[in-house]
């Protein structure tokens, strides 16, 4: 992995595009769209341009790294779940009880010698270039502007490294990264990570918190910045378990903080606690913007390179992405660490229309009445599983959770509103519907038990039912029932929304004869016939203390919420590409989109 894009010429059947591109809309765009086809691949886009500012940058962008499984899998040099092995066999290791069980055990000791990151105290290949303070010049690097309504560039890839206020903690996150001229950074460390307790200390004291940014090298290095590491501990850590051999670490230039020798690009400087800036508006991984809010800004001191660096990024917005891929390997990686919290679960899984955490899917050995609520509340208590807002555990003998359609008939078979808890916790930063901000609801779904006896009374055709619910109210528009197969039909209506559902949902009560399970979304920019995007936007769009009723018939609220539910913050809008660019992109042949292809991943608004 010395050279990544040779490596991904030979191994990932990497795309170059040498015509010229906009860092702007452009490049991220063509990125967006490639994720998205079937037989997606890594892409070099060998000259970006800037239109808006005349600039011709002399570094290349390298873009959807992780783009399928199989490259995945290559990147890691092996399959997530031999990693998963490893962890699971170190977590089980016991004291050996004798000489030669001591002999049997120096071969897993030996091996976890390369798991601590080694530190050099040479220069590396990241620091051949060195740009003093003096000189420094963001606009020098291609940062992408992805979104229309995008506060500016962000920086999608960096590996931002800081330490606690006494050096005795390091850590790696991945965190967007605001331009906001030629030498200051926005620093979107939400409150709940490493970083934002590192900064905390700093502010406490009334000191300068030292930040290095890297970008490029090892794809793994990346992948370890966004991985769930337990409060404390050094996500190099974790690099060097992957790998089977120690991070190469060197110092920064500026500071004291250690970055890998063979990254393209590092950005040092500091934080200063007193000073904060408006960061945002950015088109996130949720598919929605999140909204303008100050965070601490990075004053760069210097900029360190190799002499031909690459410039890696990342493009995010509604589903899929390659953070589906990382999070695959993050699922399978992690699966033991979570057995010792719940040590009779089987598997889990997190859709990537269910924005990871949003959506999470467990299988258990069930051996007690309210074994799977004890999962609900182990998840909800536990490191970043707390920020998931639904989850629903099946017993050990459901279906492949990842196979959508069983796991999706064999659930709704299951479903019972008694073994439905709504409850109140901690949510992600980047979550808009609650009514507060990183408090709200709940939802877990107990589908462990034998099928359920009711069915639905009467079944009707969707147009029969889409009849009697327009007589109700009008502004009712579509119907379509899915699973009717099933013991709990999901019934989906699209409306004009004129009022609160609340309203609707009332008046349907008295055709419960005909509905187990409502679906409510908006009409405007949702297609009915997408079950893939629907469901990435109703697990988005709810907070389940309000937007969930349970009788006469289970009633969710997938709409959009404003003042006619209560909800007085601002609601944000969807990710949408900019029609003038898919255009131009289309007819230059650069992309191959038709409208079904649009419309299947709500790349442009519709009525």
């Amino acid at each position: 992995m010395q050279d990544v894009v040779k490596w991904l010429k030979e191994n990932g059947n990497l795309k170059v595009i040498d015509e010229p591109l906009d860092v702007e809309l452009e490049i991220p765009h063509v990125a967006y769209v490639e994720v998205k086809t079937d037989n997606s691949r890594p892409i070099l886009f060998t000259n970006p341009i800037n239109k808006k500012k005349n600039i011709k940058y002399d570094m290349p962008v390298l873009m959807n790294i992780f783009a399928n499984k199989a490259l995945t899998e290559k990147i890691f040099e092996k399959h997530p779940d031999d990693v998963a092995k490893g962890i699971d066999k170190l977590l089980k290791l016991k004291p050996p009880a004798g000489f030669m069980e001591k002999l049997k055990m120096l071969p897993e000791l030996i091996s976890l010698k390369n798991v601590f990151p080694k530190r050099s105290s040479k220069l590396g290949a990241c620091q051949e270039v060195i740009i003093p303070k003096e000189e420094v010049d963001l606009d020098k690097l291609p940062i992408l502007k992805t979104w229309e309504e995008d506060g500016g560039a962000f920086i999608t890839m960096g590996q931002v490294y800081t330490q606690s206020l006494d050096g005795s903690m390091q850590n790696l996150g991945m965190y967007r990264l605001q331009q906001y001229d030629k030498n200051h950074l926005g620093m979107h460390w939400q409150i709940h990570k490493d970083a934002s307790h590192f900064f905390d200390q700093y502010q406490k004291a009334g000191k300068k918190m030292p930040v290095t940014v890297a970008i490029g090298g090892d794809p793994l290095y990346i992948w370890c910045g966004q991985a769930p590491m337990p409060h404390g501990m050094f996500e190099m850590l974790l690099y060097g378990f992957v790998r089977g051999k120690n991070a190469q670490l060197v110092k920064s230039i500026t500071n004291d903080i250690h970055i890998p020798k063979d990254v393209d690009i590092v950005i040092e400087g500091f934080v200063d606690p007193e000073k904060m800036q408006i960061e945002g508006p950015f088109g996130d991984h949720t598919g929605y913007y999140t909204l303008e809010e100050p965070y601490p800004v990075m004053e760069i001191e210097t900029i360190t390179m190799k002499k031909n660096p690459v410039f890696q990024a990342t493009v995010v917005g509604k589903p899929p992405l390659e953070d589906k891929y990382m999070g695959w390997a993050t699922e399978r990686i992690f699966l033991p660490m979570l057995k010792p919290m719940a040590p009779n679960l089987i598997d889990y899984y997190m859709p990537e229309n269910g924005v990871f955490h949003n959506l999470i899917l467990g299988k258990m050995q069930t051996l007690y009445k309210g074994h799977a609520q004890q999962f609900m509340h182990a998840f909800w208590g536990v490191g970043q599983m707390s920020f998931v807002k639904h989850a629903i555990f099946v017993n050990e003998d459901a279906p492949e959770l990842s196979d959508d359609i069983a796991i999706t008939e064999h659930i709704l078979n299951r479903l019972d509103p008694n073994k439905v808890l709504i409850t109140q916790g901690i949510i992600d930063a980047l979550d808009h519907t609650a009514n507060e901000n990183l408090v709200g609801g709940k939802l877990g779904v107990d589908a462990t038990a034998e099928e359920v006896i009711n069915a639905v009374q009467t079944p009707i055709s969707d147009k029969s039912l889409l009849v009697k619910m327009q007589e109700l109210d009008g502004n009712i528009l579509e119907l379509k029932q899915y699973f009717t197969h099933t013991k709990n039909p999901i019934c989906l209506i699209t409306v004009n929304k004129v009022q609160s559902m609340k309203n609707i949902i009332a008046k349907l009560h008295v055709l419960s004869e005909h509905v187990k399970l409502l679906v409510i979304v908006d009409k405007v920019n949702n297609d009915i016939n997408e079950p893939y995007m629907l469901v990435w936007r109703v697990v988005n769009n709810i907070d389940a203390q309000r937007d969930i009723t349970l009788k006469p018939f289970i009633a969710v609220d997938g709409t959009n919420k404003s003042e006619l539910d209560g909800f007085n913050r601002e609601w944000p809008g969807d990710t949408f590409c900019t029609k003038e660019v898919l255009d131009s992109l289309q007819e230059r042949g650069l992309i191959d989109i038709d409208d079904a292809f649009i419309k299947k991943f709500g790349l442009l608004a519709f009525d």
